[in-house]
């Protein structure tokens, strides 16, 4: 296995040499950090296809991009690819006591916590003043409100029911019912986002991940609307100049044959 990764090291740098390619030598980190999130989201794509190939050739795309920033971070004498392995070895061990130490643990709660505590107490975590702090602001809406959300339930901020949970729901969609019937767009936004942050905690009460669940439902809408575009292909008639009804027709069809 070493010899792959030296192997690929060795790639990257050949492309970043003088003698390299030309578009290869021009990246920077910024130039190519939206390509790391075009392959994680791939990779997420192919794992809820469950396609095996897919999944390797697309944590293969997401190792060259860690490759591709630690070359790029050598050249400039910073560090190398060796240090982001050695680093992230090391967190693993420092926070698995209980695996690589004397430590004991009756729970995954319970390493959850240890973890928490650890990670608190390292170096370097000295700048998180307040516990919502380091929860990056680049990721997706619904993953980043699910972390808040159990960032602070580690502080004791948290209902013990999901009852009043589910109320809260209620009262945040009434309100945004009350601010469309005024035509308050800006209101109305605000309660927008108060409703879907309910929502993802009631999700996170119930262990779903509101991201994975949004994501699938918009997977089955598109297969249906294909259902529904194949549908009217199949009649030669132009969906652009169907009826709603006749749409609604086949939507209804496809949900006996797509997922």
């Amino acid at each position: 296995m070493s010899s792959q990764i030296q192997r690929l090291i060795d790639i990257v740098e050949q492309l970043r040499a003088p003698e390299g390619c030309p578009w290869d030598k021009e990246q920077t980190h910024k130039s190519i950090q939206s390509g790391l999130l075009d392959e994680v989201y791939e990779l997420f794509e192919a794992v809820e296809e469950d396609d095996s190939k897919k999944i390797k050739e697309e944590l293969g795309d997401i190792l060259l991009q860690v490759v591709f920033h630690s070359q790029m971070a050598k050249e400039e004498n910073k560090f190398t690819f060796e240090d982001v392995a050695k680093d992230i070895s090391d967190k693993l061990v420092r926070r698995h006591p209980h695996v690589f130490g004397t430590q004991e643990v009756s729970s995954s709660e319970e390493v959850i916590r240890n973890w928490e505590q650890i990670k608190k107490n390292e170096a370097g975590k000295e700048h998180r003043k307040y516990y919502v702090d380091d929860i990056a602001a680049a990721l997706p809406a619904l993953f980043r409100a699910e972390k808040m959300q159990r960032r602070v339930a580690k502080a004791g901020f948290d209902w013990k029911e999901v009852k009043p949970v589910l109320d809260k729901v209620e009262e945040e969609f009434s309100e945004f019912r009350e601010a469309i019937l005024e035509c308050d767009r800006d209101h109305a936004s605000e309660e927008l986002g108060d409703i879907l942050f309910a929502l993802v905690n009631v999700a996170r009460h119930y262990k779903i991940c509101a991201e994975d669940a949004l994501r699938a439902t918009t997977y089955k809408f598109a297969n249906r609307f294909r259902y529904i575009e194949d549908k009217f292909k199949e009649l030669n008639k132009d969906i652009n100049t169907a009826s709603l009804q006749e749409m609604e027709n086949y939507w209804q069809e496809s949900k006996k044959y797509t997922k």
